[in-house]
């Protein structure tokens, strides 16, 4: 098995890119998506209303937008919120990961990840990919999404910059072109991993 941390700037393509990874076999885990049941467990629950205040339990759930324009607007809120989410996170990666189902043929897994860097993660993955475009793209694709020009600017700024992150990378994918672009890319890489596995797995 090789563990490869998906990551890459907000509105750069990183769950394009997955879903690519995906259709060619690789098994993909996005951390977003654990993020997401996370905030219905209780415990979590009840540690964010510690965190944030009373105001940021709206119906018994977590109001994400107001978490958001916090987090985004003081990054020690954002670190305790991490603290909070991260451990659990993981530790539900390491759970998929040990169930699943052996194949017999090159197991590829990939878990897309927003802040391998900014959290000193490196060492939890084998390999490291980047997904990149220009600021300019991401922050156009952002606003299509909905995001005002001010949060999409706000949310970048809140990452490392991705010239760090490329350098940093095992492999990265410039994801600024057609789609066909970015697919070619990502299956010369994936052809790589399962190369290396079998290497690994042989000897």
């Amino acid at each position: 098995m090789i563990k490869v941390g998906l990551t890459g700037n907000i509105g750069m393509g990183k769950s394009t890119v997955a879903e690519l990874f995906k259709s060619l076999g690789a098994y993909v885990i996005s951390t977003d998506k654990i993020v997401e049941t996370l905030l219905e467990e209780p415990d979590v629950i009840e540690e964010i209303k510690r965190l944030f205040g009373d105001e940021v339990i709206v119906n018994g759930k977590v109001n994400k937008k107001y978490v958001a324009s916090v987090v985004f607007e003081n990054s020690l809120m954002r670190i305790y919120l991490e603290n909070i989410l991260h451990p659990r996170v993981f530790k539900k990666v390491d759970e998929i990961i040990e169930n699943i189902p052996k194949r017999g043929e090159p197991l590829i897994v990939v878990i897309e990840a927003p802040v391998i860097f900014e959290r000193g993660y490196q060492n939890r993955f084998d390999i490291i990919i980047t997904v990149f475009c220009p600021e300019e793209t991401a922050l156009e694709r952002l606003e299509k999404k909905g995001f005002s020009k001010e949060e999409a600017i706000k949310r970048l700024k809140s990452q490392f910059p991705i010239e760090m992150k490329k350098s940093k990378s095992d492999y990265i994918i410039d994801n600024s072109g057609t789609l066909e672009e970015t697919a070619k890319q990502v299956e010369e890489i994936f052809q790589k991993l399962v190369a290396m596995e079998r290497k690994y797995a042989g000897n």
